[in-house]
Order: structure tokens, then C-alpha cells, then sequence
């Protein structure tokens, strides 16, 4: 399942432990991590953004989810840049695209107090163990939240009621007066664009969401075909 993942640790060095104990759970295949950051609270209250990983195919930004939990949980004013950050370096985008809900976000920034860091990371995982074991044994706290279609079901729900709407003021049009058809054609107008509008998101959204999967195939494919060299490898020394 795919799932956003955050690990909050008192200090930066325990959350670097973290990292690494991440990293090396993605490396026996315990999990599969998409993408993640490594982020520090200051007591300033600004979150500082110090490492990005993305290791999408051609560049492609995997870290939408990431990137807009990031952008969600600093805000406008309280996120910074530093050190590497690969193609998440356009984490400010839409906030939405997160895909998570907003309890999920004030449970971290709650636990995320100044002074402390935290691991954020989109994995695929078939159970929670194995990262609650390592993770809670360096004293972090984990959160988890499974990666929704929300956005996409509130998108078609507006979609409709755009449709609806026109559908009504299309049909008052039919019977109305010449003086007022001239207005309810501008309200026409306005609706046919605001639909237009809405379709090109759900295109773009969908276009994206077609890219992602594919990169996310790619990992994987690229993992069991690491595996199996590995092991052949192992055959013949034997």
C-alpha cells in the first residue's frame, strides 16, 4: 500500500540514524521507498528542507505527495530550502495534490516542535513492522497515512455541479426574454469557462498520475531485477 510516512526524532543526528535505518529497509526489501526528505524545525518555527531524494526514471518528480506535505506543513512563510533537493525543488506546488487529510498534517506539526527533525518519505509496504521496529528503537515517533483519491473524487463532484448548473441556466435560456437571455448567455459563458477549466486540471492531474505509476513500475522492476542478479550471483559462487 502506498502511504506517506514521517518519523519524528528529537535531534538531527537521531533522525539521520533514521534515515540510513530507511534506507537499508528499502535495500533488503522490506519496504520500497519511493522518494523522501529529511527536514529540521528551528526554533525560529521555520521548517528547513535538508535533503530530497527522488529517484524517479528521467528526473520525474515521484514527490508529489512529499512535496505537498511539505508545502502544507511550513506554510507559505515557513518553509526553507537547503542542501540537495533534486526535482522536489518545486515543492510549493499544490498543496492538494498531498492527498492527505488535515489531521494528519497538524498531528505531525504538533509533534514536530523546534529543535527536532523528521524523516518524510512516500513507501510501499505490506506491513508496518518492520520500519515501527527500527524506527521506535532510535526513539522516534512514526506517523502514517495511506495515499487517497480524495482529490480526485471532490474534482468530479465539482465537475458535476458546474455541469448541472449549466444545464439549468441552458434551459431558462430557451424560454426567456431577449433582455434576458443577454444575461443569462454571460452566465453561460463564465460557467462553459470555469468547466473548461476544470477539465484541464483533471487532464493534467491525470497525465501526471500516469507518469508517477510509471516511475513507481520502474522502481520496482529495477529492484527485482537487482534481487535476481544478486542472487544468481550467489548461485554461482556456490
Amino acid at each position: 500500500m502506498d502511504r506517506m510516512l514521517v518519523v519524528v526524532f528529537e535531534n538531527e543526528s537521531k533522525a539521520n540514524e533514521g534515515l540510513k535505518a530507511l534506507e537499508e529497509l528499502d535495500l533488503h526489501g522490506s519496504i520500497t521507498v519511493y522518494t523522501h526528505a529529511f527536514v529540521v524545525k528551528r526554533p525560529d518555527g521555520t521548517i528547513t528542507v535538508g535533503q530530497c531524494d527522488d529517484r524517479g526514471p528521467s528526473g520525474l518528480m515521484l514527490g508529489i505527495a512529499v512535496g505537498g506535505f511539505l508545502g502544507a506543513l511550513g506554510g507559505p512563510l515557513g518553509l526553507a530550502v537547503g542542501g540537495s533537493l533534486g526535482s522536489l525543488a518545486g515543492f510549493a506546488a499544490d498543496v492538494k495534490n498531498a492527498r492527505l487529510g488535515d489531521d494528519f498534517i497538524d498531528d505531525v506539526a504538533q509533534a514536530l516542535s523546534p529543535n527536532k527533525a523528521a524523516v518524510v518519505a512516500e513507501i510501499e509496504e505490506s506491513s508496518t513492522d518492520g520500519v515501527d521496529t527500527r524506527m521506535e528503537a532510535m526513539g522516534g515517533t512514526v506517523f502514517r497515512r495511506a495515499l487517497s483519491d480524495v482529490i480526485h473524487t471532490i474534482h468530479d463532484e465539482h465537475v458535476a455541479a458546474i455541469k448541472a448548473d449549466l444545464a439549468q441556466i441552458k434551459a431558462e435560456h430557451a424560454q426567456a426574454q431577449a433582455t434576458r437571455k443577454i444575461k443569462l448567455e454571460e452566465t453561460i459563458n463564465q460557467l462553459e469557462s470555469r468547466l473548461q477549466a476544470q477539465l484541464s486540471k483533471a487532464k493534467e492531474r491525470r497525465e501526471v498520475a500516469e507518469r508517477v505509476a510509471w516511475a513507481k513500475a520502474e522502481i520496482l522492476r529495477a529492484k527485482a531485477a537487482a534481487a535476481k542478479a544478486k542472487a544468481g550471483e550467489a548461485h554461482i559462487k556456490l
